[in-house]
């Protein structure tokens, strides 16, 4: 508790707080409210004017209550929670992760104080687990945590009511994490050999394409490519073959049948030539195939498979994939999801799909999940990656990172957290198009 006091008191050192300036610590009865006096000790020694306004007073015998009599032993005033007061700074230890419910009456005229507020654990009102707010809520500038991060962090409201979330060792060990936060170190991309040739350094094989659609395979293939695939080729209908080839002139394209969309006995066209593939994307821009030809493909191909939009809205239930022999990425988006699985989205329904049907999944949204052996989160995306297109950027750039030597998920969760990167390099300058990030992401390739 101690360790968290100070952890709490530097943090608000960072708003500018020390000598003179005016500090509201609104605490609960547990620890929360412990870490919160602990806090409120060491701020009154730096020489702010610190008042703690008590909920309830901690139990008698408890780490809270010895944090309490320090604080007031130091001369930190303790007043009862009433109507708020004029500060700087208001630090909200109420309540921990584990509070359910709504906060109490007394709180309410707090929440619309005009001064920052940083919370300790996680904003009260906030539900820990799921990021949801079942009630009113306290809407932190920051967030001071222990340990880890908590789930309700990162899902739901919880990144708009936590602010910026600092994680504070105070010598806590053990514990099995619910998620995998995915930082730099959890996203590899592979090396070239220096003798290695095209097709051997990961060849991807996207297959869509419809009228009015046709870009979304050329931007998944060119993002394959420039995310490192040594070979990449497009497998489109015949209609559109030109199109194409027009707006993507360094990718390859086989050109199937005559018309503009992918008839039934497509399939087999397709499946003779995706054998020289390293993956195959089925699905950007593939629109309404007949009925069968995604099916043919899913049942039939034997290597390994990345489904994507309109390849995963084909699919009628999971069973197809349960039985196919090779790996299988699904992307969707949590529409797509709902679709398939008949499920709401969310990274727990995402897991029991894969361990159903045998796939892995990277479940798109603001977080991104990848479900599989592990359970993964990536918020190194943004609301600046909410374009048309940007999903097939995503599909294409984990089919080169699958196609270069990574197993499914690691590509998968390499590709989305190198995704959120260049879109907020592209961010800081410009509007992020799925033009210019099928670009960029030639940075992020290596």
């Amino acid at each position: 508790m101690e360790r968290a006091g100070l952890g709490v008191a530097l943090a608000a050192s960072k708003f500018g707080v020390g000598y003179g300036s005016r500090v509201s610590i609104l605490v609960g009865p547990g620890n929360n409210g412990g870490d919160g006096y602990a806090a409120a000790r060491f701020l009154a020694e730096r020489g702010c004017a610190v008042t703690v306004h008590a909920l309830k007073r901690p139990a008698a015998g408890s780490a809270a209550s010895y944090a309490a009599l320090r604080a007031e032993l130091a001369g930190v005033a303790v007043v009862p929670v009433g109507p708020p007061i004029a500060a700087d700074l208001i630090i909200d230890a109420l309540f921990g992760v584990g509070f359910r419910g709504v906060l109490p009456v007394s709180i309410l005229p707090w929440l619309n104080h005009e001064a920052p507020v940083l919370a300790v654990d996680i904003p009260s009102g906030l539900d820990g687990k799921t990021g949801s707010c079942p009630g009113p809520c306290f809407t932190a500038v920051a967030t001071v945590t222990f340990h880890a991060l908590k789930v309700g962090h990162l899902l739901g409201r919880g990144p708009d009511q936590s602010g910026r979330v600092s994680v504070i060792d105070i010598g806590l060990e053990g514990g099995t994490p619910e998620l995998r936060l995915c930082e730099l170190e959890d996203a590899p991309a592979p090396l070239r050999r220096r003798i290695v040739h095209k097709w051997r350094a990961g060849s991807v094989l996207v297959v869509g394409g419809a009228p009015g659609i046709s870009g979304a395979p050329v931007l998944a293939a060119r993002s394959a490519l420039h995310m490192g695939a040594g070979a990449v080729s497009v497998a489109c209908p015949g209609g559109i073959a030109a199109s194409v080839v027009a707006a993507g002139p360094g990718l390859m394209t086989w050109p199937v049948g005559t018309v503009e969309i992918f008839e039934r006995d497509d399939a087999k066209s397709v499946l003779e030539y995706a054998c020289r593939f390293d993956v195959m994307v089925l699905g950007p821009g593939l629109g309404a195939a007949a009925p069968g030809f995604v099916e043919n493909i899913v049942e039939q191909f034997p290597g390994r498979l990345l489904l994507d939009a309109d390849g995963l809205n084909a699919l009628d239930g999971l069973e197809a994939l349960a039985e196919r022999a090779g790996p299988t990425l699904l992307t969707p988006h949590a529409g797509e999801f709902e679709r398939l699985s008949g499920e709401a989205a969310s990274y727990l329904a995402a897991e029991r799909v894969a361990t159903a049907a045998n796939v892995s999944i990277l479940l798109k949204g603001n977080p991104t999940f990848v479900l599989g052996a592990e359970r993964w989160v990536v918020t190194s995306g943004g609301p600046e990656l909410a374009s048309i297109g940007t999903g097939d950027v995503l599909a294409g750039m984990a089919a080169a990172l699958w196609a270069r030597g990574l197993d499914a998920e690691v590509a998968a969760r390499s590709a989305a957290y190198r995704h959120g990167l260049a879109g907020a390099d592209i961010a800081l300058t410009g509007t992020v198009t799925a033009e210019n990030l099928s670009d960029v992401v030639r940075s992020y390739a290596w």
